[in-house]
């Protein structure tokens, strides 16, 4: 059966500047088995999808549409699939690293990553949220179960991943010190923060003591976490992200002081997203947006992203009647004396596509990305 259609996505076939990102046509993927496709409505941008872009982290292969957030309405669904079905409005993350995508009109992922989004926020918001929430809540939840009246510290808490963070040790019922610029010490305080620090004037060191969880975004090496297990006490635990290298000598000394560390690296998870779901329609957890931007302006938020400047999130969105326009087009197609398999690419997307998307090229006989198991 011919594939016929297409959507509009961001694609880079070369490392660098954010001019690399280039918007392309490619055929419109399809759920394989127990995947779902999602038109997408709203994706953040995240430092890992200009890491990415830039090589800065080289996680997968040219070319490559980049992108991990998605919030946006079903599609279709594959075999299998039960929890959701056609027309419901979903949110989650892909699996990192490998399954990326979601900078495009449409993308599939298993099904296993979404949460249905909560009715209260809008796609905006909700496409904010999942790397950034979920790596927040995996670090200080599922590795270092924050309880009420523990002090918890966040390094760059008016970040991305830092002001969600803030907001989970909150609703954990924990006292919380973040660090940020002077300049960004109200938006800490609107946040709940107890105790918002400088750490272009402050030697955290002296500042804090006796700290009960330490989540760490910034120090990948031995000097950055030294600050963090300086504030430590007996017991303590230090949460940073990102698996990188650690010399034996030095955890063999983190625990003889006794403190636990953890390097995390987040997972997709659909049981966390409805945990996020939870919180964000309690109104308890939500994102602030910096910026917003049109698909097609990707560059533009990488641009403003790499500045390293912002507070909270950045958004692409993706406008819905351009995705009403495809489907009315094709359909047209056969009315005009087109080819008959249209109306099955757009009712009923069954066809076998090559998907440009995936790491070694091959002929996929769907158009999503493989779920790939654990992410590392």
């Amino acid at each position: 059966m011919t594939n016929t259609a297409t959507m509009r996505a961001i694609q880079q076939d070369t490392h660098g500047s954010p001019e690399v990102l280039n918007e392309v046509e490619l055929p419109r993927p399809v759920p394989g088995m127990s995947e779902i496709l999602v038109a997408v409505r709203a994706a953040g941008v995240n430092p890992t999808d200009w890491g990415n872009r830039a090589q800065v982290r080289t996680i997968n292969r040219l070319p490559l549409v980049l992108g991990w957030d998605v919030s946006g309405v079903v599609e279709a669904v594959g075999v299998g699939v039960t929890v959701f079905k056609p027309g419901d409005e979903v949110f989650g993350m892909l699996p990192y690293p490998h399954g990326v995508g979601s900078h495009a009109e449409y993308v599939t992922a298993p099904a296993r990553v979404f949460a249905h989004k909560p009715a209260g926020i809008d796609h905006v918001q909700a496409g904010a949220l999942p790397l950034a929430a979920l790596t927040a809540y995996q670090a200080l939840v599922d590795t270092a179960d924050v309880q009420p009246g523990q002090r918890v510290f966040i390094h760059a808490a008016a970040g991305g991943v830092g002001h969600l963070a803030v907001q989970i040790a909150k609703s954990r019922g924990a006292y919380v010190i973040g660090t940020a610029s002077a300049a960004k010490h109200d938006f800490l305080r609107s946040l709940g923060v107890d105790e918002a620090i400088d750490y272009h004037t402050v030697d955290i060191a002296e500042a804090v003591t006796d700290v009960d969880v330490v989540l760490d975004p910034l120090s990948f090496d031995a000097a950055g976490r030294a600050r963090s297990l300086a504030v430590l006490r007996p017991g303590g635990t230090l949460v940073t992200l990102l698996p990188v290298p650690v010399d034996p000598a030095e955890l063999a000394d983190i625990a003889e002081r006794g403190i636990r560390f953890e390097a995390l690296l987040v997972e997709a998870d659909g049981a966390g997203m409805q945990a996020i779901a939870d919180l964000a329609e309690t109104g308890a957890l939500r994102a602030h947006i910096e910026a917003t931007f049109p698909l097609a302006e990707a560059a533009k938020a990488h641009a403003l992203g790499e500045t390293g400047r912002t507070t909270g999130k950045i958004v692409l969105t993706v406008e819905e009647t351009r995705q009403a326009q495809v489907a009315v087009d094709a359909l047209g197609a056969v009315f005009a004396g087109g080819d008959a398999t249209i109306v099955d690419s757009v009712v009923r997307p069954d066809y076998i596509q090559h998907n440009p998307l995936a790491p070694d090229g091959r002929d996929l006989q769907r158009g999503g990305l493989a779920d790939r198991g654990s992410e590392c």
